[in-house]
């Protein structure tokens, strides 16, 4: 078994090749050549933590395995990060556990990923203005991707934590962006062409009245039963991507406009992986808004494993065990 650090993950791996990476797993799925198998997701009643386990294959790449890690919402306290999750692979062929990764990181960098993959194929590509809702880990990840497939000039956001904006602006500027942060929601929204929420909420965020026509919507923050992050109203007027429709409607942000009624689940046009694939069509106009629902799959967290497993393999690093 090979078994990669943290810190060698993060060695391994670039956002450019996850972005790669995670747009062929994606593809795969919408070919029937990868399937994300049911979710286990519970509290844990101890800690607040709360934990899942989220498995898959994809039979094209090939690869086979899980991911089980959870949200320990005190950790900031103990100087650890509050997400803390390992990817376990297995050999598809004789079914033997084959590499342990460290996945914290990668788990943050397929967001991103995700999102931007959603961005490259579902926004207009002269969008250059790109809002955030939320600026805690997960945005520094978002901005890097967004920059991999937009020519991003100007970035504006929001978040109830000052020193949280504070962070994400120095990461901002760094990258020779221009960086408004503001005390308001409304004018994030109003202003940005690719518009991303990434936050914990369990009410909506960003009002319909908010968003002009022509923005992608990335939604990210929603991946279980109660989180909210944008008005349904808004949802119900969009075209409706995701990453996989059972989860959206379920757990992810498309659960609240379904529930009460004011959409149903063929008003999903589809999934990021039909439309990278020419499946479902995507963006029908320039004036059309689009939503990405990224509730997050296994299939993102073992594609990128899979992806670190090759680059140590190549280089001959990671740690090799008897198991």
């Amino acid at each position: 078994m090979l078994i990669i650090s943290e810190t060698l993950a993060r060695d391994l791996v670039t956002i450019e090749e996850t972005i790669e990476a995670v747009e062929q797993t994606f593809a795969a799925m919408a070919r029937g050549l990868a399937r994300n198998y049911p979710v286990v997701r519970e509290v844990v009643g101890h800690a607040d933590a709360v934990f899942g386990v989220k498995t898959g294959a994809d039979v094209s790449a090939p690869f086979l395995g899980l991911k089980a890690g959870g949200y320990w919402p005190h950790n900031l306290a103990r100087g650890l990060t509050n997400h803390q999750s390992a990817t376990l692979l297995f050999d598809l062929n004789t079914g033997r556990a084959s590499a342990l990764v460290s996945a914290n990181y990668l788990t943050g960098v397929r967001t991103g990923a995700a999102s931007a993959i959603a961005t490259k194929h579902l926004s207009r590509t002269d969008s250059a203005v790109l809002g955030i809702i939320g600026t805690g880990t997960q945005s520094a990840y978002q901005l890097r991707a967004t920059l991999a497939v937009r020519e991003i000039t100007t970035v504006h956001a929001w978040d109830p934590s000052p020193d949280n904006l504070a962070a994400f602006g120095k990461t901002v500027v760094e990258l020779g962006l221009d960086y408004h942060a503001h005390e308001n929601r409304e004018n994030v929204a109003r202003l940005a062409d690719i518009l991303i929420t990434v936050t914990p909420s369990t009410k909506a965020l960003v009002d319909r009245a908010w968003v002009r026509p022509g923005t992608h919507i990335s939604a990210m923050g929603a991946d279980t039963k109660g989180k909210q992050e944008l008005d349904p109203r808004l949802v119900s007027a969009a075209a409706l991507f995701v990453d996989e429709a059972a989860q959206s409607i379920s757990i992810g942000e498309f659960q609240h406009a379904y529930a009460q009624g004011l959409i149903i689940e063929s008003d999903i046009r589809g999934s990021i992986g039909e439309v990278i694939s020419g499946i479902s069509e995507g963006r029908r106009s320039a004036e059309e808004i689009t939503i990405f629902d990224g509730t997050g799959v296994s299939l993102q967290d073992l594609v990128v494993a899979d992806l670190a497993v090759r680059r140590a393999a190549e280089k001959g690093l990671g740690s090799a065990v008897e198991f």
